[in-house]
């Protein structure tokens, strides 16, 4: 009996290990493994690591596209597209967050530019360690005039295959930087419609 439950214990155990190491991101990937990432070819790990500065900002710029929309679905739906996991819960929450307290109420933001500012990438098992600082310009519309944006942020992400594509598993943000929020313009006028 006690050789049994010695021997149910060992299993037990192996199970758990596997299950922590099997994670995604975590796990082992093959080298020749391709996963999908918005609006670029399919990466390598290898790849990936390599070509950081392409594959980060394409992944934030999905983050941002979600933060534009009004709906608490279409926010999920499309963070879903890019993070997973730890990342996406904390993300939508703080997206309904900024919602429930009076933020956006119509899409009325445009992104024009993500740029990656001091960023590092190195890899952990499966996954990719970015400890990142960006730049997002932008416009805000606010009925008859536009705020141009360049606020910047630091975040430590990691970033691994799930389900065939690139996501964002863990994000931390550390530091947002308003300083250089942008000037005011008038939006331009729009053709009078006519009867």
């Amino acid at each position: 009996m006690a050789r049994i439950s010695i021997i149910a214990a060992f299993v037990a155990g192996v199970v758990a290990l596997a299950a922590v190491y099997l994670l995604p991101g975590r796990g082992a990937v093959p080298d020749n493994a391709a996963f999908s990432a918005p609006d670029l070819e399919p990466m390598t790990l290898v790849t990936a690591q390599e070509e950081f500065w392409r594959l980060t900002p394409a992944l934030l710029l999905v983050v941002y596209k979600a933060f534009g929309e009004t709906g608490e679905d279409a926010i999920y739906d499309t963070l879903a597209r890019v993070t997973h996991g730890e990342a996406l819960e904390y993300l939508y929450l703080e997206r309904v967050g900024a919602m429930k307290g009076g933020g956006l109420e119509e899409a009325d933001q445009t992104i024009h530019e993500i740029k990656l500012l001091d960023t590092s990438v190195t890899r952990e098992g499966g996954a990719l360690r970015v400890d990142a600082s960006w730049q997002v310009i932008g416009t805000v519309g606010h009925a008859e005039h536009l705020h141009v944006r360049g606020n910047t942020y630091s975040a430590d992400l990691i970033v691994a295959p799930v389900e065939g594509a690139w996501r964002i598993t863990d994000f931390a943000l550390l530091d947002v930087n308003r300083d250089a929020a942008g000037e005011t313009f008038l939006a331009p006028k729009t053709p009078a419609a006519t009867n």
